[in-house]
């Protein structure tokens, strides 16, 4: 399994067998300037989506409309946080739509009326910016939160914005779309280089997932030089060469990259399979070794053997394994999917439905949660007249 990250977004990626990431609570050292010897532009194709960096944040005349007309006039009244969290992202005025599926530039969110949340932070931002206001991004440290797509792993990290007020700079605004995070949580200020780097690195994981690799690379590329420091770019470099096939310049960029973070398990686990890939097995093991110990139970561990469970058609172990990873990972829709399924096989049919009906209103895809929103009704539909309901995707 290969692993990537993304922002609570999502910042986070990963894929199997690799892994993405954007955050780590590891420690860390700064990293040398990257050598031009990590990349191989002759070995990939010019870019379908080619994406301007100065594109990311830019208003268009429809925001700089709406920034005029609607949320200047609120800000007067009632201030500008109120004001800028109301036009956005009150549903009876812009009616903005979460999903996670793809990270969009301001005037894209703006204009699809939908984004991820590195997305809405980025067109809060946009905003902000051309309020005038000081804004300072936040990587927030919450748990790592995992998720799957396209056969990849993805760990997703957080950021909000904060900005000051406009007379008295004493006072600190935050916004966030995860209200819950707002206390207790440690946040370090990121640069928007920093956020620009996390915007690349998702749209580069996004590109790998349907299976652009010309797109991903250059994406990411760019994403290394908009912020050297930023680790999780350097590891979504070494997982597009693993799958461009090119385990020799993937085990440098990841061997580079863990001189900075040595106990980052997200990097470990791709070095490894590079080193596999590269028939210096006993190397390979030896890191695996060590990944083992820094994390016994890898992100999916239960999901996967559940699913081995069900195929041999032992509801009851894939259940058994299905609750240990909704105990570890409460919130994500694909575990209480499988759970439905198990339940469905066991004849718990209230379970199952009240799974799927969980599932449902955890997806954060508009096509997740239609697909389940379909199995619920044939759940709700079914009367056990002898022809069950097709619960699989």
């Amino acid at each position: 399994m290969s692993k990537l990250s993304s922002c609570l977004s999502r910042l986070a990626l990963a894929v199997a067998p690799l892994l993405l990431m954007a955050g780590c609570a590891v420690p860390t050292h700064p990293l040398a300037a990257a050598s031009p010897d990590l990349f191989d532009d002759a070995h990939f194709g010019p870019a379908q989506e080619p994406v301007d960096p100065d594109d990311v944040f830019k208003m268009t005349p429809d925001m700089q409309a709406y920034l005029d007309k609607v949320i200047m006039p609120m800000a007067r009244a009632r201030g500008i946080r109120e004001a800028l969290t109301d036009a956005l992202y009150t549903r009876s005025k812009l009616m903005l739509e979460y999903d996670s599926s793809t990270t969009r530039t301001a005037s894209q969110a703006f204009e699809a009326r939908q984004g991820n949340c590195l997305s809405l932070i980025i067109m809060t931002g946009a905003f902000a910016n051309a309020m005038g206001l000081k804004v300072t991004f936040q990587q927030v440290a919450t748990e790592d939160m995992w998720s799957r797509s396209g056969g990849m792993y993805f760990m997703s990290g957080h950021v909000n914005l904060a900005f000051q007020h406009r007379f008295d700079k004493s006072v600190i605004y935050t916004i966030d779309f995860m209200p819950a995070v707002n206390d207790g949580y440690f946040t370090r200020p990121i640069s928007q280089e920093t956020v620009l780097a996390m915007y690349m690195n998702n749209r580069a994981a996004e590109a790998m997932v349907r299976g652009r690799l010309d797109d991903a690379y250059w994406r990411i590329r760019q994403a290394v030089k908009l912020d050297p420091q930023f680790r999780s770019a350097y590891n979504t470099l070494g997982v597009i060469y693993l799958r461009h096939g090119d385990a020799a310049r993937a085990e440098q960029v990841l061997h580079y990259v863990l001189q900075g973070e040595p106990g980052n398990p997200r990097i470990l686990a791709n070095y490894a399979e590079a080193l596999s890939e590269l028939g210096r097995t006993a190397e390979a093991k030896a890191v695996q070794a060590r990944l083992a110990l820094l994390e016994p139970v890898p992100p999916f561990y239960w999901f996967v053997q559940g699913q081995a469970a069900l195929h041999k058609g032992d509801f009851a172990k894939a259940r058994e394994m299905f609750l240990k990873e909704i105990d570890r990972d409460p919130d994500y829709h694909e575990f209480h999917y499988a759970l439905a399924v198990a339940d469905f096989g066991l004849n718990r049919l209230d379970e199952a439905r009240a799974e799927m009906s969980l599932a449902m209103s955890d997806a954060v895809k508009r096509s997740d949660h239609d697909l389940y929103a379909a199995k619920l009704d044939k759940l709700k539909a079914w009367r056990q007249d002898g022809t069950a309901p097709s619960l699989v995707q």
